[in-house]
């Protein structure tokens, strides 16, 4: 079998961690019969420097083409400059599920022993939708007395403003992905996350739609909701209550980098951005520009993605094989990155090096 996938290595670390799982792609397809044709194109800082765009229209069409996407972490600047990429891919592609899986790895240093938690984060509405007025604006001015007139509430009038939107179609499809992923992974119990005690029309409406799916799946998967800093603290101090997160995306977002705390940070945290019709794999962390070229990063969370890309692609087997070679060679505890080993640790190569050699057996 032939797969032909699209590569987008990133800024800063990303050619690295995107490269070391490559290796273990081809690696483990050689062993499970199949090979990738990788097409690779550039998005980000890369991108702009090469090609004049931070995305270029060919990086979207590969990726319509070929469906599948593997992506290293791509620099987005932080309160100016151009809006995520990240944000732009998933919006452009409708990729409306984010799949964050943590689950705690024998031999990464953790507080915490078992966990195995998944969150999915809608992904394409909410406050990343960039709807955004800057202060002292006309238009933000004419909006500040929009609201005035219809809610007799007043705006501060140095103030930006975003709008949240949640929309009854794109909690129902969330939740419903939610839910067939418990039921295809043998998951037991599905958590909505809200704030409806507050926000009682957007999440509200989250809330809502969440139990009317809910009751389709009645006798098949356990159902509760639970607002959203209460579940924060209980993730901290009782974790192992929880099975599958399902969140609107700001919630979702900031509770995916939380779980992957309890399992040891980013470095261990593969992610999956999932639509009806096309799905890129990235590792959770960023582009760590300062170890660019080092040769120093954990590359674990990229080739986690590949596995999980694998799952996708329906070579479970072969992403079964990358996560048990990740294992024991984080259980062994000789060839890992200095995230993960205090004293005398490897390099990304090395520590790649060492995952092939367990995934050849």
């Amino acid at each position: 079998m032939k797969y032909r996938i699209t590569l987008i290595p990133g800024d800063g670390i990303g050619p690295e961690v995107t490269d070391a799982a490559r290796q273990c792609v081809e690696s483990v397809g050689d062993r499970h019969n199949f090979s990738i044709e990788w097409e690779e194109r550039t998005a980000g800082e890369t991108a702009r420097e090469r090609e004049g765009s931070i995305l270029p229209g060919a990086t979207f069409s590969s990726i319509r083409k070929n469906k599948v996407a593997l992506k290293g972490p791509i620099a987005t600047p932080i309160g100016v400059g151009f809006r995520s990429v990240n944000v732009e891919l998933r919006m452009g592609l409708d990729l409306f599920a984010n799949v964050r899986p943590a689950k705690t790895i024998p031999g990464v240093k953790s507080r915490y022993k078992n966990v195995d938690l998944v969150v999915i984060r809608e992904n394409t509405e909410d406050l990343y939708t960039g709807i955004e007025f800057d202060k002292g604006k006309d238009e933000t001015k004419e909006l500040i007395e929009f609201a005035l007139t219809f809610t007799g509430k007043r705006i501060k009038e140095d103030s930006a403003i975003s709008f949240k939107t949640i929309s009854v179609s794109g909690s129902r499809r969330i939740v419903k992905f939610a839910f067939d992923y418990a039921l295809a992974n043998e998951r037991k119990k599905i958590t909505a996350v809200h704030k409806a005690n507050i926000l009682k029309f957007t999440d509200g409406l989250f809330m809502r739609e969440a139990q009317s799916v809910a009751m389709d799946y009645k006798r098949r998967v356990e159902y509760e909701d639970k607002i959203v800093d209460n579940i924060c603290m209980q993730l901290v101090t009782k974790p192992e209550l929880y099975d599958v997160l399902v969140c609107p995306n700001l919630y979702g977002d900031i509770i995916s980098d939380l779980t992957s705390g309890l399992v040891g940070g980013s470095g261990m945290a593969p992610s999956a951005n999932i639509g009806l019709h096309y799905a890129v794999f990235e590792p959770v962390h960023g582009s760590a520009p300062k170890y660019k070229g080092k040769n120093k990063v954990n590359p674990s969370a990229c080739i986690l993605s590949a596995a999980m890309m694998l799952d996708h692609i329906g070579e479970q087997a072969a992403a079964h094989d990358i996560r048990k070679a990740v294992a024991a060679v984080i259980k062994e505890g000789k060839n890992l990155t200095y995230d993960l080993k205090d004293r005398n640790p490897v390099g990304t190569k090395q520590m790649t090096k060492a995952i092939i050699e367990k995934i050849r057996g």
